[in-house]
């Protein structure tokens, strides 16, 4: 019997990106959700759970509930230790399920560019990374609860990364994205493109083309560690 991926997802661009072949190649079979389509159960037992990215903010409950579902979905799978991942908005769902905070960062993060690790961080999967460019694009940052540490920063963000609970671990930039479907991400998010100061469309496919193939590497790399952390060989 193949293993189960639940990948939630809030827009169909935003992914599993490079991802999902290492998962399927790793024996998962991968099973894509509309995160207001959700069953909770199903999320609850899957094997392995993806919380992906999008526009919308984690602190937006009123407008999307399914939100709510979401984070006791983080919490649920937090406390049985089954393996979870976040990414973006996902790290963000995790940080609420732990009972951090999201409020608005000092400036928002949309381009490519290495992220620096803490001591915490490189002692973790995340040092495959070394200072590969990893693309960012939020505006909300997290402040993480006094016993969790954050493996990763930036100047405008200082909790790139972190570990949730066991099996766990939050990515606030993308680990999965590259040239892996760039131009939907160029198209959807055009409006906040042109709002952003600096950033350009020009400029973010340039860049994507150039740090991709890099980042594939040390992605791949990072998450077949975290994959045998969790405890799923490469035997399907």
């Amino acid at each position: 019997m193949r293993r189960s991926v639940c990948a939630i997802r809030h827009v169909a661009f935003e992914d599993l990106g490079l991802l999902e072949p290492l998962l399927e190649k790793s024996g998962f079979e991968i099973n894509y959700v509309n995160a207001w389509e959700l069953d909770r159960k199903t999320a609850e037992m899957a094997d392995l759970v993806v919380f992906l990215g999008g526009p919308i903010s984690v602190m937006d409950e009123v407008d999307y509930p399914f939100l709510t579902d979401e984070i006791a979905i983080a919490k649920t799978r937090l406390v049985t230790a089954k393996p979870t991942l976040g990414i973006c908005l996902g790290a963000q769902i995790l940080a609420r399920a732990i009972g951090a905070s999201v409020r608005p960062g000092p400036a928002k993060e949309i381009g490519w560019a290495p992220v620096n690790l803490s001591d915490a961080g490189q002692a973790s999967v995340l040092t495959e990374l070394g200072d590969t460019p990893v693309l960012h694009w939020h505006g909300e940052v997290c402040e993480l609860p006094a016993d969790v540490e954050s493996l990763a920063y930036t100047p405008d963000c200082t909790v790139q990364a972190f570990i949730p609970g066991p099996n766990s671990l939050a990515l606030q930039f993308h680990i999965e994205a590259g040239a892996y479907g760039i131009e939907p991400w160029l198209i959807g998010h055009t409006g906040e493109i042109a709002q952003t100061p600096g950033v350009t469309i020009a400029k973010l496919r340039s860049d994507t083309h150039q740090s991709s193939a890099s980042l594939r590497s040390a992605a791949t790399n990072a998450f077949q560690r975290w994959l045998a952390e969790v405890g799923f060989s490469n035997d399907k």
